[in-house]
């Protein structure tokens, strides 16, 4: 412990391998040269990161770091400290054991004001060390976003109807303002987000809000679990769904306006051990479905797909996981073939965009209104182009091939992590081999990744080993040139410090060529159909990626995340 006490924040940096042994003796030249303290110098010099520099500075104040990034705090924390005070003092309250309150401080050996937070809380502080500006956008976004007041207003009114009442005063107070509130604020925040979920979600002791933004979900908000009841049947209410039942899931629907934007709200509930689970995805009404390079389709992958588009029969799959841009890539191309000489259905579960021109069905299996049953029907309504949701059984496969072979164009899409990965999927779900040969124009495989943030976008050189990676899946794709440069995101305002904003897809085209049928009818693997792909110009996913990162629109390891076998 002393020996820890006389060192300097530079040597910790050096021992944990932050800073080279060269950098700490040029650190401490400077320092004696110039008279500046030495953290100064570590941050002009930005040679630690202030996570980094924080964290070294309270092993030597001997007390514990807080990375208060990405931390959801509940508003009954929140309460103890005014936001007035929080912000004068940067400092924030985030936890809470039995007397103990953990508050987060730039200055956590300023006594009086621990000893003014014990007196107003009448609680024992426990002072942590974090960053100053991370402190601040954590007050600007907690207390903004933790509906205090309303938190306090809804709890008070749900406790008053803990007693046995008739089940329409029991409604009444969900329509009532503090329970809307929230609502209201919950998903006005998704919308300035712009997050594409909202989970609401019952745990032990508390009820989380995650919204999932770029694809990845952020814990924002906690709320107490008390109001979690109240809080799910008013957006049964809004879905008209049946507010008693607590035992199925359900599924709804309903709008919401938000400044000049309209969306539509997809509600799913599921009941789990601690209560009903919400997810409401947020679909624009407003929205138009981007064009194929908007997506992140270009050179050979997007000619090639555009030439199978303009065919006026066959299959075109898209594949990827849930969640990896298929149906907006099928939105996509249909908007761009849509015009009034052309007949398009479509099957869907659900409809998520409205494409001018073309005729949408949402998918009713409850009826039986099946991906089967609609493209059955479809054949009797003179179609030229046809969509089908997901081809899930080999029922809708069959009846897809037998569209595509009697002179119509169909789109769909499967669940493979790769375009050749498709074809044998296909084979194993019974379907012949010549029939999908004839029947396949081109398969595309895609994933969806994060843009880095254009506000704080800055360059960096990266290590021999990682270009050698780069070279190596890149081959014949990357020209011989000087030093290689990448990009990343540091963090700002505008991206909520994440260093990404926005997102674009990876892309693969495989075009069922000759010798691609050949492989087909032989019943070959994934890989055989991948190489043969490679060899006539495909571009893979990975390859693409790569691509994407020397040209600064993406990180490495946002492609390696989605993107690595």
């Amino acid at each position: 412990m002393v020996q820890t006490a006389q060192l300097g924040v530079d040597d910790i940096l050096a021992k944990q391998g932050v800073l080279t042994p060269d950098q700490l003796s040029s650190i401490k030249l400077e320092a004696i040269n110039s008279g500046k303290q030495i953290e100064q110098i570590i941050e002009e010099h930005q040679l630690a990161s202030p996570a980094r520099l924080a964290s070294a500075k309270a092993q030597i104040l001997g007390v514990s770091y807080i990375n208060l990034e990405g931390k959801a705090i509940s508003s009954e924390i929140l309460n103890f400290i005014p936001e007035a005070v929080a912000r004068r003092y940067r400092l924030i309250p985030f936890d809470r054991k039995s007397d103990k309150l953990f508050v987060a401080m730039a200055d956590p050996l300023d006594l009086q004001i621990v000893q003014f937070i014990e007196k107003k809380s009448g609680l024992f502080v426990k002072p942590y060390l974090a960053v100053a500006d991370d402190i601040l956008k954590a007050i600007s976004d907690q207390y903004s976003q933790n509906l205090t007041t309303e938190v306090t207003s809804a709890l008070r009114e749900v406790t008053s109807y803990n007693k046995p009442k008739e089940e329409a005063d029991k409604t009444e107070i969900i329509h009532e303002a503090p329970v809307a509130n929230i609502i209201s604020q919950l998903l006005d925040y998704a919308v300035k987000s712009k997050a594409s979920d909202i989970h609401i979600e019952p745990l032990e002791d508390k009820t989380r809000v995650r919204y999932r933004i770029d694809g990845i979900l952020h814990e924002k908000v906690i709320l107490p679990r008390g109001v979690h009841d109240a809080l799910v049947s008013r957006i049964k209410i809004l879905s008209s769904l049946k507010i008693e039942e607590k035992r199925l899931p359900q599924d709804g629907r309903f709008s919401y306006t938000s400044g000049k934007s309209i969306f539509d709200l997809r509600v799913s509930t599921v009941p789990t051990i601690y209560g009903e689970k919400v997810v409401m995805r947020l679909l624009p009404k407003t929205s138009v479905a981007p064009t194929l390079m908007d997506l992140g389709l270009r050179g050979l992958a997007l000619k090639n797909l555009e030439n199978q588009i303009l065919r006026p029969h066959g299959i075109i799959l898209i594949c990827g996981p849930t969640g990896s841009g298929k149906t907006t890539t099928l939105y996509s191309i249909l908007t761009k073939i849509s015009t009034t000489k052309v007949n398009i259905l479509t099957i869907e579960d659900p409809v998520e965009y409205q494409i001018p021109g073309a005729n949408q069905i949402q998918a009713n299996p409850q009826i039986g209104l099946t991906f089967a049953a609609a493209l059955r029907s479809f054949l009797r309504q003179d179609p030229n182009i046809m969509l089908v949701g997901e081809i899930r059984d080999s029922e809708t496969a069959d009846l897809a091939i037998q569209a595509a072979l009697t002179g119509h164009e169909v789109f769909s899409t499967l669940h493979t992590n790769t375009a050749s990965g498709s074809l044998p999927r296909l084979l194993d779900m019974g379907m012949e081999p010549f029939l999908l040969a004839s029947s396949i124009n081109a398969v595309v495989g895609q994933r969806i990744l994060r843009k880095i943030c254009s506000h704080c976008k800055t360059t960096y050189t990266p290590p021999p080993e990682i270009v050698e990676n780069i070279r190596k899946n890149l081959g014949n794709l990357m020209k011989e040139g000087n030093q290689i440069s990448l990009y990343k995101g540091v963090g700002c305002a505008e991206c909520g410090n994440s260093g990404y904003s926005g997102r674009v897809g990876i892309f693969e085209v495989l075009v069922v060529s000759p010798k691609i049928m050949r492989l087909i009818l032989g019943r070959s693997s994934a890989s055989e159909m991948e190489a043969e792909a490679v060899i006539e110009g495909m571009v893979t996913l990975k390859q693409d990626g790569y691509m994407k990162v020397l040209e600064g629109v993406t990180t490495l390891e946002e492609v390696l995340r989605v993107a690595e076998d």
